[in-house]
């Protein structure tokens, strides 16, 4: 009875190491910019006044190779920052960009949607959008990779 406690015991550690271990792991995109994205912006100030409210989005620029970044806000207090270059096929157009027809954000150029609330593909086949991290703290809004 002993062995088999210390079985379930290793069984259990193992499985929330493999779990731990899975979370907040994003599929590599061989696409991603290699940028390094850290700014902070202040979206309850009139400059962001597009962030102002829960569903707001707005386009920021960001150092290339990155072709910009779209901020948008999910809830009072959490943001999604998604990478304008496309994520699949980002060369098939020139300065291909993608665009917010919101709730969705376009890649025109092959004719892919993404749902802006999440970054995943809705139209297409491939990668979700590029996501990068945001933290904010109520007033200030960090994004970073």
């Amino acid at each position: 009875m002993k062995n088999f406690f210390k079985f379930l015991t290793v069984i259990f550690a193992v499985s929330m190491a493999i779990f731990a271990i899975s979370c907040n792991k994003r599929p590599y995109n061989p696409n991603q910019p290699n940028v390094n994205i850290n700014f902070t912006i202040y979206p309850n100030t009139i400059e962001y006044q597009e962030l102002n409210t829960v569903g707001g989005w707005l386009y920021v620029t960001a150092p290339l190779p990155s072709y910009g970044i779209i901020i948008y806000r999910c809830t009072l207090n959490e943001f999604k920052a998604y990478e304008r270059k496309a994520p699949n096929n980002p060369y098939a157009c020139a300065n291909n960009r993608l665009i917010v027809d919101f709730p969705y954000v376009l890649d025109t150029c092959i004719n892919y949607k993404y749902s802006i609330l999440d970054g995943s593909i809705i139209e297409g086949s491939g990668y979700n959008l590029i996501e990068y991290f945001t933290e904010f703290d109520g007033s200030a809004l960090r994004v970073y990779n």
